[in-house]
């Protein structure tokens, strides 16, 4: 923490997000987890007019019912999970605060109508319902990858919410808020990263316990390297599993560290 900032200020913005948790373990781990999100002091006095931003840019979408569509990506800076197999570490910390008319100008100039928020945790910006809200208003399809760690209802109804459920094998099972769940809307998508054969049979169980199929898109992605496509594939096929296997489709197309598309 630098030292012309307080802690008191990240605790602040971060009550400004989780003010609409259902359960005070949410708000326990972002006071826990504040050297994580740090980064958030760059706000400071600028939370209602500014967003912290790592990139804004134009490529095809990689990952859910999506993937294959052209696709603007706002990425925004920092994130309280630090999940093992991360490929977006850079977004935890490199950003900087972009005021909110320049951030929406930016998301709206590519001619593409389908626009993803992702992270970092874009749900720990202050205004992310708010562009999400402009985003919609304007006739964009908005996306929002989070990763299940806070409360969804943040985001205003008609965004499609892609939760990023924590298996054991990610490091952060522990910050999954299950009431998301329940908070889940047919348009939005639930997504499991799988990092073995005990993180898929961890999931599995899961979704049958919680009947997510029956109300909502599930997917199943490979952790990059960990799990092969092919071995996932037969596991959801032996068992019957009504899920979506899921690639990164971006991974294919170009290097696998790229940034920017």
């Amino acid at each position: 923490m630098g030292p012309e900032y307080s802690a008191g200020f990240v605790i602040r913005v971060l009550w400004f997000v989780f003010r609409k948790s259902r359960t005070t373990s949410q708000w326990h781990n972002a006071v826990m987890n504040e050297e994580r999100v740090a980064p958030m002091q760059a706000l400071k006095g600028r939370e209602g007019t500014h967003m912290l931003i790592n990139e804004i840019y134009a490529s095809i979408q990689g990952e859910s019912t999506h993937a294959g569509r052209p696709c603007v990506f706002v990425r925004t800076t920092t994130c309280n999970l630090r999940c093992t197999y991360c490929d977006t570490a850079y977004a935890f910390t490199q950003g900087e605060a972009v005021d909110y008319e320049s951030v929406l100008a930016k998301a709206t100039s590519f001619g593409i109508k389908l626009i993803e928020i992702t992270g970092g945790e874009p749900l720990l910006q202050p205004l992310v319902s708010r562009l999400a809200r402009d985003l919609l208003a304007r006739g964009f399809e908005v996306l929002c990858e989070t990763s299940g760690a806070l409360d969804i209802t943040l985001l205003p109804e008609g965004v499609k919410s892609i939760v990023d459920i924590k298996t054991p094998g990610s490091g952060e099972e522990a910050a999954n808020d299950y009431g998301n769940l329940k908070r889940l809307r047919p348009h939005d998508e639930v997504k499991f990263v799988l990092c073995s054969r005990a993180d898929y049979e961890w999931a599995r169980d899961l979704v049958r316990r919680e009947k997510l199929h029956e109300r909502t898109t599930v997917l199943f992605s490979c952790a990059f390297k960990q799990v092969e496509p092919a071995d996932l594939a037969r596991w959801i096929n032996e068992d019957r599993l009504p899920v979506r296997l899921n690639l990164q489709l971006h991974k294919y197309i170009w290097p696998p560290t790229k940034r920017g598309v």
